[in-house]
C-alpha cells in the first residue's frame, strides 16, 4: 500500500496516509511533474495508457506522479522518470504551485524541467506514447478538444500561454 505525506497550506508535512485515504478524505498532498524539452525547444508529452485509472488516454506532462511519504520532490521525480520512461537526466527546479482540481484534494505541484532528446523506454502499462510538440502545436491540440490531464492544462496556462 502506498503512503503519501499530508501537508498543510504552506507545504509542511503534518502526517501521512494511504493514497486511498488521501483521496477518500480529500487530504492535501504532493505531486511532482517533469517537463522534458528537446534541443529544438519542443516539449515532450506523455499519452497516458488506457490501463491507468485516472485520465486514461489523456496527454500529460512527460513524467508525473505522487510524492511518496518521506521522499523529496526531486527524489520522487527521478523515481517516476525512471519508472515511466526508463531513463533519467539532470533536473532543474521550475516551479511549485498550489493546485485545486475539480473533484480532487488540494495538492502542491512541484515541477522540474530538463533537456533530453531521448530515447525513451516507456513502461507500456502506464504510457501509451511519448512525443515532442511545439507550444503552438499543443495549443492547437487543446483547441481541437484533445484530452489533456487537468494538471498539465493548469501548468501550461500558468507558465506557457
Amino acid at each position: 500500500m502506498e503512503f503519501l505525506d499530508v501537508v498543510d497550506e504552506s507545504d509542511n508535512v503534518v502526517g501521512n496516509a494511504s493514497k486511498v485515504d488521501i483521496y477518500k478524505k480529500s487530504l492535501r498532498h504532493r505531486i511532482v511533474h517533469i517537463l522534458i524539452f528537446n534541443n529544438k525547444g519542443e516539449m515532450a508529452l506523455q499519452l497516458r495508457s488506457a490501463k491507468v485509472s485516472y485520465c486514461p488516454l489523456h496527454w500529460s506532462t512527460a513524467v508525473g506522479g505522487h510524492v511518496s511519504s518521506g521522499e523529496s520532490y526531486e527524489q520522487a521525480g527521478m523515481r517516476e522518470y525512471k519508472e515511466e520512461l526508463g531513463t533519467t537526466s539532470k533536473l532543474e527546479f521550475f516551479s511549485k504551485d498550489p493546485y485545486v482540481g475539480e473533484g480532487t484534494p488540494n495538492k502542491f505541484l512541484a515541477t522540474f524541467k530538463t533537456t533530453f532528446n531521448g530515447p525513451f523506454h516507456p513502461d507500456l502499462n502506464d504510457v501509451e506514447e511519448v512525443s515532442f510538440f511545439t507550444i503552438e502545436q499543443i495549443k492547437k491540440m487543446i483547441r481541437r478538444g484533445e484530452k489533456f490531464h487537468p494538471e498539465l492544462l493548469f501548468l501550461l496556462k500558468k507558465h506557457f500561454f
